[in-house]
């Protein structure tokens, strides 16, 4: 997919889906921004891409803090002119239960995952309603549209966020701002290698996806192949969630 002279700003890019979500945007051709509080991590993915013969910048933020959102986003439009894409990505796991959850875990939690989303998400659509145009994935989770006991705090945040992506959408529908989610399954990253074998079995199609196979679904939501969807949740869960097999 050409995007050669787009702008992409994603949060969370260091690792996982998010790091995934930057090759593949800096191989179509954009030209990345990545945020993330891990600044080593970004360094190495800006180093690589760059090193490929792409552009990337990194600049270290934690999405938790509004002004250091606001910054970040303020130092993208200066140093490339705009914002066309933006991947919102950065998101922890804490696994507890609904009466072993403790108010720090639980503010922990929804400070990053549900939080972080709303306040990148505020100066993301403020820029591309100042420049008329602009597209915005979330990443969620099957965790944002199903039940998972063990996982309260995690699982909360994840239906928040495909509720703040419904409404965002809605409300700059008419505005060429379209905002969509995508909401994976087990993913091959460091989070869960530990268990992969046992996370196979719970997918249909006998495997867990790759971070690549989310970041492909995410280009394709920001680009025009898809410019009549806006406020969706695509699932990419290998079947998980479809129903009793």
């Amino acid at each position: 997919m050409d995007m050669k002279n787009k702008i992409v700003l994603i949060t969370g890019g260091a690792s996982g889906i998010g790091r995934a979500s930057a090759f593949a945007f800096a191989k179509s051709g954009a030209s990345v921004y990545i945020i993330d509080i891990d600044i080593a991590g970004a360094n190495a993915v800006v180093d690589e891409i760059v090193a490929s013969g792409g552009q990337a910048i990194s600049h270290k933020v934690n999405v938790t803090k509004e002004h250091e959102v606001a910054e970040a986003i303020a130092r993208c439009v200066e140093l490339l002119g705009r914002i066309d894409y933006a991947h919102n990505n950065a998101g922890i796991v804490i696994s507890t239960t609904t009466t072993a959850c403790t108010e720090k875990i639980w503010q922990k939690v929804i400070d990053t995952n549900l939080k972080g989303y709303w306040l990148c998400m505020k100066h993301e659509i403020l820029q591309m309603q100042k420049q008329g145009h602009g597209n915005i994935v979330n990443t969620s989770s099957i965790s944002g549209l199903i039940g998972r006991a063990g996982d309260m705090p995690y699982n909360v945040s994840k239906h928040g966020i495909i509720g703040l992506t419904k409404t965002a959408a809605l409300e700059n529908a008419n505005k060429n701002i379209r905002i969509n989610c995508v909401c994976p399954g087990a993913i091959q990253t460091t989070l869960v290698k530990r268990v992969t074998k046992g996370l196979n079995k719970l997918h249909p199609m006998n495997r867990i996806g790759q971070p690549e196979e989310v970041a492909n679904a995410v280009i394709w939501l920001c680009s025009d192949d898809s410019s009549f969807i806006t406020g969706h949740s695509l699932v990419i869960d290998g079947g998980r969630i479809a129903g009793e097999w």
